[in-house]
């Protein structure tokens, strides 16, 4: 009960009373209609939607949502709506309304350059609307990003160096961000009406159905009675569960608050308990097939299927969760912590009997978006088919209130994704429309003179302190906008470039000073925020690495002919077990092991795990010449030598 109190503190949302959750409900449904209605091709009475007027209905139905479901303040009550709240949920449902109704108007007569003045007062609310979502949602430091950026354009004649760029009137600034189709209703938004919106209605369908308890009870079953066995649950649990949701604080706190008291109980220290599930949950936002909203935007940037983005970041996300699974193997053979017993395990054949049709969903999903490449129709599908499984089992039917939650479930998602979103595209449009982005990729080059080590570091120290002031969302935009476009003019593969922004910005999860993953992590296990922060740098060693390796060589993303692919990847995962292995001070078949070992250890995982044939080399001479002489000091090569 403590735990689950705990958790609670992490809630952000508020509890709507009868008739705010209605509307919000309402709003859902519609929203969900619409969507459908679109992507479907489907008329009403006789005549589709438009592209921006789609977006701007989309904009309308959920930015209400978000002015119910967040409080303005850490004082404002949870359970009852303030009127000026209400006011606000209004404001936002009539003034997108207000741009669907001349959504024609706006394309055909050019108003984002020369707006009309009912169009210039709308589009200031909007994006006053805009902003103060995010500022909710995503915290006053990240609205304030969102509006030096949205406003750069009035003072970017003024700035310096790499950041000078065009101006432009008032109006026009307005103008632009409220009705072009580079800012608010711009790329984000429409990831988010194309592709998004069915991914987010399959996570709230699968959590709704009670695809998170199917998913820890299969990881339970599976992993509960090896050595450290609550601890590994924690990393399956979370890598399954957060594929789906997308999400690393929601990941914690879902998973974490069965996962850490488990472990906990075994014998893991509180701070390691913590760390452990919020390396598993960051570490969900990268695992296909779901991903988090930014894999969906990085295929838009690319102009690639998403489902090519499934597959080449498949490698990565896998070696992440090797290297972490094994870490914590290493920690609980070397401090002899045991599994559960098994008689207190779930049966895996019964679990699997009772949840087959999640599975069954999941890979039709797969299948649908690798082998038939329906980006768009694959999630509504595999809703489809989950919710028609989940009838065929009492404790899984879809009852009335289950439906209700499962839109309320689907309003709290897109409540604050799209608002989030929106102000993305500010940022977007802002940088767009004062050529910063074109003009800094081709100066930050030059500043580092063709040095592609020294771009890379600067990549990512930018993106790990933009990742600690606005969602990992918002830090790949700016930096797909401004810096992967230098990485990929300094010769690297694209794919790399992107992924390398995304996981450079998913660090501040687990790293202090801002270490939200960890800290929600701390809070559920009882442990002090910063040792759980560190601990969780520890244990994440591999996903500080990992970027550095796939651009430095691209077949870890499958870019090379298959040998490259094979022998790249089995050095990688030699280089992640010496890794692994060398951070916890425990070796397979030599135990533990001191720090006269471990160094070497050490420094031959990273030269394996550099893609390079040199390196591979080196790496391999440093551990035989370290393991041999250990192993015959152990007797293990006694006689074969």
């Amino acid at each position: 009960m403590e735990e689950a109190g705990k958790a609670r503190d992490f809630a952000r949302y508020r509890t709507l009373s009868v008739t705010p959750r209605w509307v919000a409900v309402g709003l859902s449904v519609s929203g969900v209609g619409v969507a459908l209605s679109f992507l479907f091709h489907l008329t009403i009475c006789g005549r589709g939607l438009t592209d921006n007027g789609y977006l701007y209905m989309l904009i309308a139905l959920f930015l209400p949502v978000a002015f119910l479901i967040f409080p303005a303040s850490k004082g404002a009550s949870r359970t009852k709506v303030p009127w000026y709240d209400i006011f606000l949920a209004g404001l936002s449902l009539a003034v997108p309304l207000y741009f669907f109704a001349y959504s024609y108007q706006i394309s055909l007569y050019g108003w984002p350059s020369n707006p009309p003045i009912g169009c210039l007062i709308c589009g200031v609310i909007l994006i006053f609307l805009v902003i103060e979502v995010a500022r909710r949602a995503g915290g006053l430091l990240f609205a304030g990003i969102v509006f030096f950026l949205g406003t750069y354009a009035l003072y970017a004649s003024h700035m310096p160096g790499l950041l000078m760029g065009f101006n432009c009137t008032f109006p026009r600034l307005i103008g632009y961000h409220s009705m072009g189709t580079d800012s608010i209703i711009g790329l984000p938004m429409r990831v988010v009406g194309r592709i998004l919106i069915g991914y987010m209605i399959f996570a709230a369908v699968l959590q709704t159905t009670g695809g998170g308890e199917f998913f820890l009870r299969l990881a339970t079953a599976l992993l509960g009675h090896t050595r450290g066995g609550p601890a590994k649950v924690s990393v399956l649990a979370s890598a399954l569960f957060g594929s789906i949701s997308g999400s690393a604080i929601s990941n914690v706190i879902t998973t974490g608050a069965v996962t850490i008291p488990t472990m906990k109980s075994i014998g893991y220290p509180p701070r390691y308990a913590g760390a452990i599930e919020a390396c598993a949950s960051t570490g969900g936002v990268l695992m296909p097939p779901v991903m988090g909203a930014t894999a969906f935007i990085m295929a838009e940037f690319l102009s690639v299927p998403y489902s090519t983005i499934v597959m080449v970041a498949a490698i990565p996300a896998v070696l992440y969760y090797l290297g972490l699974m094994l870490q914590v193997d290493a920690f609980a053979a070397r401090t002899r912590l045991k599994g559960l017993p098994r008689e207190e395990l779930p049966s895996v054949m019964e679990t699997l009997k009772k949840g087959w049709f999640y599975l069954g969903a999941l890979i039709l999903l797969i299948w649908l978006l690798l082998y038939l490449r329906w980006d768009v129709w694959a999630p509504f599908y595999a809703s489809a088919a989950l919710l028609i499984g989940a009838m065929t089992r009492r404790e899984t039917r879809i009852t009335w209130q289950k439906m209700v939650s499962l839109f309320e479930g689907i309003g709290k998602l897109l409540g604050e994704l799209v608002p989030l979103l929106c102000s993305v595209g500010l940022i977007i449009g802002a940088l767009t429309m004062t050529g910063v982005a074109n003009s800094f990729a081709i100066e930050l080059v030059e500043l580092a003179g063709g040095n592609i080590p020294l771009l890379l570091v600067m990549g990512a120290f930018a993106s790990f302190i933009l990742g600690m002031g606005m969602t990992v969302t918002a830090c790949y935009v700016v930096l797909a906008l401004v810096l992967a476009p230098a990485l990929v003019q300094a010769g690297i593969y694209p794919i790399s470039a992107h992924l390398f922004v995304m996981y450079c910005g998913m660090l501040s999860y687990i790293t202090p000073p801002v270490a939200l993953a960890a800290f929600a992590g701390a809070g559920l296990a009882g442990a002090k925020p910063m040792e759980t922060g560190l601990q969780a740098m520890r244990l994440g060693i591999i996903l500080f690495l990992l970027p550095f390796f796939f651009v430095l060589n691209p077949a870890l993303v499958l870019h090379g002919s298959p040998l490259e692919i094979i022998q790249t990847l089995s050095t990688a995962v030699l280089g992640i077990l010496f890794l692994a292995e060398g951070m916890e001070g425990y070796l397979l078949k030599l135990g533990n092991i001191g720090w006269l070992v471990r160094v070497p250890i050490l420094i031959s995982g990273v030269l394996l795990a550099i893609p390079s044939l040199n390196t591979d080399i080196v790496g391999i001479s440093l551990a035989a010449i370290i393991l041999v002489p250990c192993l015959v000091k152990k007797g293990i090569l006694k006689g074969r030598l």
